[in-house]
């Protein structure tokens, strides 16, 4: 049976995906591919995963303002997550994505979930994102691209 999550959009929009977890913060500097989505800090847990059309669950970004830089061409690439689920703001990635849906007309919802619920997520739970910050797990919402 689906759960319903209540977030922060902190950059609203609407997306799907399966969900890849971290528990880990990660730096998108030095941390994930721009050119092919893959985590390639080979400290982090996720290291070797890819991120492209996924949404991904970890607890905030760390390190340096270039993550925004990297974040944003990794959505011009196209191998970005669908969505960053965090547990709370980062304005480095929330620059990134809000100059992507500027630039390039891509956007990629960024959501903050508080404590409780953002453990709550498993890997590979399918997640889908509403513009107001609702998080659906395991369950479908219809009219995704037009909910208000």
């Amino acid at each position: 049976m689906g759960r319903i999550l209540i977030g922060r959009p902190v950059v609203a929009g609407a997306a799907e995906g399966t969900a890849l977890v971290s528990r880990q913060p990660i730096s998108f500097w030095g941390g994930v591919s721009p050119r092919t989505g893959e985590i390639i800090d080979r400290r982090h847990e996720l290291s070797g995963a890819i991120v492209k059309g996924r949404v991904f669950v970890f607890p905030c970004g760390k390190g340096s303002s270039t993550a925004s830089a990297v974040l944003l061409e990794s959505i011009k690439s196209g191998v970005a997550p669908a969505a960053i689920i965090n547990l709370k703001v980062d304005p480095i990635l929330a620059l990134g994505s809000i100059v992507a849906d500027e630039l390039y007309h891509r956007l990629m919802p960024i959501v903050v979930l508080g404590e409780k619920d953002f453990f709550t997520i498993k890997q590979n739970d399918r997640l889908t994102i509403k513009s107001d910050g609702i998080v659906g797990i395991n369950m479908h919402f219809y009219a995704v691209g037009a909910d208000g």
